[in-house]
């Protein structure tokens, strides 16, 4: 029987590497077989670099959040362009922009941003793009510099906008909010969509899907996110995970 794949976790974030023995059992347990780890910092990302040693069905990527811009010194940014060639990393992410809290400004975020997709070209790895209350500007950067194609994480846009990003070559990846019972009309864009465009997430320790809503997100609960896609698209679970373990293995270029 083919596993479920989380493409978006932050199992190195402090709140879920102090348990992390407990979090790959029940991850294996409820039949996970890849975790895509997000890794927003260098730090970060030699803690996963350890875990991968250790634990070979984790893949890593690593990225300057939008959110996460204000101390970046020049320094921090050749750490990236160093790291980013790592083996073990296998996406620039995650990236993006971020309107919502605007802390920080967004001539900065829009620069980081492409920096960031000029980077993701030169190694030759896909990207994993955060666009919130920003969708036109993150369209638009996309359409110049997004050359590696990726995945657009924890979609909650139209379907017009899902096209545009599916037509730039992106996935769209569904995180807890599609199981909620106020998701607006999120379940009507994923009926239009086809199934080799999709990927389903947890962004744990985040977004928490129905019915553990309120309750810290960990990678096996996106068995709760696929099933609620595959009752949209009216399609077996063990079909949509096939269907996704190969998008992922030829987008990331991993075997197992």
């Amino acid at each position: 029987m083919t596993g479920v794949i989380d493409t978006h976790a932050h199992i190195v974030c402090d709140e879920l590497l102090e348990d992390i023995d407990t979090l790959l059992q029940q991850a294996k347990e409820y039949n996970v077989e890849r975790i895509l780890c997000i890794c927003l910092n260098i730090e970060q990302l030699k803690k996963g670099i350890q875990l991968k040693e250790q634990v070979d069905w984790i893949d890593l990527a690593i990225g300057y959040h939008p959110t996460d811009l204000l101390d970046k010194t020049a320094f921090d940014w050749q750490e990236l362009e160093v790291y980013a060639k790592h083996p073990s990393v296998v996406a620039i992410g995650e990236i993006g922009l971020d309107y919502h809290w605007q802390e920080v400004g967004k001539e900065l975020q829009k620069e980081a941003f492409i920096k960031q997709l000029q980077l993701a070209k030169k190694v030759q790895k896909p990207v994993l793009i955060h666009m919130r209350e920003a969708t036109q500007d993150v369209l638009d950067i996309l359409k110049t510099y997004a050359q590696t194609g990726g995945i657009i994480h924890c979609f909650s846009g139209s379907y017009e906008v899902a096209k545009i990003c599916i037509q730039l070559g992106f996935h769209i990846s569904l995180a807890g909010p599609l199981t909620f019972k106020n998701a607006r009309g999120l379940p009507e864009v994923v009926e239009k969509l086809e199934p080799e465009c999709l990927f389903v997430e947890t962004d744990s320790p985040y977004l928490t899907p129905h019915p553990f809503r309120g309750k810290q997100n960990r990678p096996h609960f996106v068995n709760y996110t696929l099933t609620k896609l595959c009752e949209l698209l009216h399609m077996s679970e063990e079909e949509m995970k096939q269907i996704q373990k190969q998008q992922y293995q030829k987008l990331f270029g991993v075997e197992w």
